[in-house]
């Protein structure tokens, strides 16, 4: 099994205003967002870069702040940004396309959150219908 491999991040969240945030895409990875705006939905995979510590490398287990009354729980089944990769992930509305700026809609990251990727989001692909969630789920935030 390969141990170790690379990320090279292909921007940034620039600005946030509201629900609405920019992410700007490096110039040599902009034709990359050809034909993007024929989707209405986008999945945008970061970097917890203010996560990204030895200490927070090592979480195993978390309790869930954003869930009140949350149990301690695996890292794996939480969304914690406390994780041994600190890879962020959020489904969004794509709202335009401004050159190498993308505006979406929905965006759970901060200011400045390196951005790993950027996918179309595919109803046939991503959309699960019967779903079980711990009952501790319902009471937190929707994203």
């Amino acid at each position: 099994m390969r141990q170790q491999g690379s990320i090279s991040f292909i921007g940034q969240v620039e600005r946030i205003e509201g629900s609405i945030s920019r992410i700007k895409i490096k110039t040599e990875f902009c034709e990359g967002l050809n034909k993007i705006d024929s989707f209405s939905h986008l999945i945008i995979i970061g970097w917890f870069h203010l996560k990204d510590s030895k200490k927070d490398r090592q979480t195993i287990n978390v309790i869930p702040k954003r869930y009140p009354g949350a149990p301690e729980i695996g890292v794996f089944a939480s969304r914690s940004p406390s994780r041994p990769n600190p890879i962020a992930i959020s489904a969004v509305e794509l709202l335009g396309i401004e050159g190498c700026t993308v505006l979406v809609k929905g965006l759970d990251f901060m200011e400045e959150t390196p951005i790993v990727d950027i996918k179309p989001y595919l109803p046939r692909a991503d959309k699960i219908i019967d779903v079980k969630t711990p009952a501790w789920t319902t009471k937190g935030p929707p994203s």
